[in-house]
């Protein structure tokens, strides 16, 4: 049995990574076998790939770098990791994915959107995600959240511009994919954050197993 692909995405402050955690129970209570990872990073590859593009070592690199880096632990992830996962009848739980990096680079460094997907077709060969969660708040909310939780990293001291154009490639994507996005509202309180992904993975799965 062929498992699914579920993506966690959203700009800084969002709480994509806490609500994490509870997405997995939810799906293991349902019974399904749930391997959780995250991007840049999954493989001891992808994760010294994301400390450099973290860290401050890699400031001023060329957007065109910091894509191709994206690509090359996404390439190797989904080598080692995700392909082998959902052929076992695993779900593979992400903490972001190529929604990123159109987001990121290409909304926030200003990216052709066209040189991204070349990367993805070659990369994913048609891999996509079977659900994606976009936790979705105003840009000064989540960056006064995330400077609350320490130490900036590279993407984090980028200007609120920078977050207002990645959210709106996020959203136009939503838009465009509605069939695979659902935007949960990442406004409010965690309690009603939780109550609110419970439902839409319930209604999903629901859907899913119709």
């Amino acid at each position: 049995m062929t498992g699914r692909l579920i993506v966690v995405d959203g700009i800084e402050g969002g709480g994509k990574t806490t609500h994490l955690a509870f997405i997995r129970a939810c799906l293991e209570r349902d019974g399904r076998s749930v391997i959780a990872t995250r991007e840049p990073g999954g493989t001891a590859l992808g994760e010294a790939v994301r400390e450099l593009l973290l860290g401050h070592r890699g400031e001023g690199m060329a957007p065109s770098t910091e894509t191709l880096l994206m690509f090359a632990a996404r390439a190797e992830h989904l080598e080692r990791v995700i392909r082998p996962a959902l052929a076992s009848g695993q779900w593979v739980l992400c903490d972001r994915f190529t929604d990123a990096t159109y987001a990121y680079q290409g909304g926030g460094r200003g990216l052709s959107p066209d040189k991204i997907a070349l990367l993805e077709t070659w990369v994913q060969e048609g891999l996509q995600p079977d659900l994606t969660l976009l936790f979705d708040l105003p840009v000064a909310l989540g960056l006064a959240r995330a400077g609350r939780r320490g130490a900036a990293d590279r993407f984090e001291r980028e200007r609120q511009a920078f977050f207002e154009r990645a959210r709106s490639v996020y959203l136009e994507r939503a838009r465009r994919w509605p069939e695979r996005y659902r935007i949960v509202d990442a406004s409010r309180a965690p309690a009603e954050v939780r109550s609110e992904v419970e439902a839409l993975l319930a209604g999903w799965l629901e859907r899913l197993d119709g």
